[in-house]
């Protein structure tokens, strides 16, 4: 269980392998932020370095997730959550992202993690973003029989992510919730079930202070903007490659869409 902390700092390392149709690897080092989405001004009024909805050194918008449209977070999840029966698991609602530096962020992943009334992790968001500004979530139950600490779900690929996979396929997300440490691990299948990428994120906590903060500054002063020029990078290694390329296809009417819980294990 997360401790009570309405901020917290990870030192991230994120990887990715592709297997399918050739290996290609690559990993790189990040640092990623927990919030609590009803205390964004508290934690912005007592920090010197990070700003909520207006620019700074390091900042987090609300237009960045969501709806996108600069309206406060947790009306949208509440919604999200109550069309799937989910109401309890809206009383604490945190989202696990990259912060933006320099007002520019590019989020491929951001993971909203919703708590009942007793401080029991009962739902999972993954929003997850493409290159092209399209958005898709995944929200998936964490069924309260599952009382392990690393949690297993799966769901049906709907987004179209990279224009070097198909969008049809299978996820399957292997899940440490945010604590000391935190881990998250997606593997993409193929239609016919075939291990087509992996990709994990994985870090450690610290609290989050202006003195963290300034360190991680220091240590990634360009964070976001080598995430967005990572992920090109890799996209020409694949091209030269010569690995198929697949048509943009439009994102789901729906904005999120719904995955399955599988099982927790020891």
């Amino acid at each position: 269980m997360m401790q009570d902390a309405a901020a917290s700092l990870y030192w991230c390392r994120v990887a990715h392998e592709r297997l399918l149709p050739f290996r290609h690897t690559f990993n790189y080092r990040v640092f990623s932020l927990l919030l609590d989405i009803d205390r964004l001004p508290e934690i912005a009024a007592n920090s010197r370095l990070l700003r909520h909805n207006r620019f700074g050194m390091v900042s987090f918008h609300d237009r960045d997730h969501g709806p996108r449209d600069g309206t406060a977070l947790r009306p949208w999840v509440e919604a999200v959550l109550a069309r799937d029966g989910l109401q309890e698991a809206g009383a604490r609602i945190r989202i696990f992202c990259f912060p933006r530096l320099f007002g520019y962020v590019f989020n491929p992943l951001s993971v909203f993690f919703c708590y009942d009334a007793e401080e029991r992790l009962r739902a999972v968001l993954y929003e997850v973003k493409n290159t092209f500004g399209d958005q898709h979530g995944y929200l998936i139950e964490v069924p309260l029989r599952n009382s392990g600490p690393t949690i297993e779900q799966s769901a049906e690929k709907r987004f179209h992510v990279s224009p070097f996979l198909p969008l049809a396929g299978q996820y399957r997300f292997r899940l440490l919730p945010p604590g000391e440490k935190i881990g998250i691990g997606i593997t993409q299948l193929s239609s016919s079930g075939a291990v087509q990428l992996l990709a994990t994120q994985t870090g450690r906590r610290e609290a989050l202070t202006d003195h963290s903060l300034l360190k991680a500054l220091i240590r990634h002063p360009l964070m976001t903007v080598k995430v967005i020029a990572g992920i090109h990078w890799e996209a020409l290694q694949l091209w030269r490659k010569g690995a198929a390329f697949f048509r943009w296809t439009a994102p789901p009417r729906d904005a999120v869409s719904t995955g399955r819980p599988a099982k927790t294990t020891e």
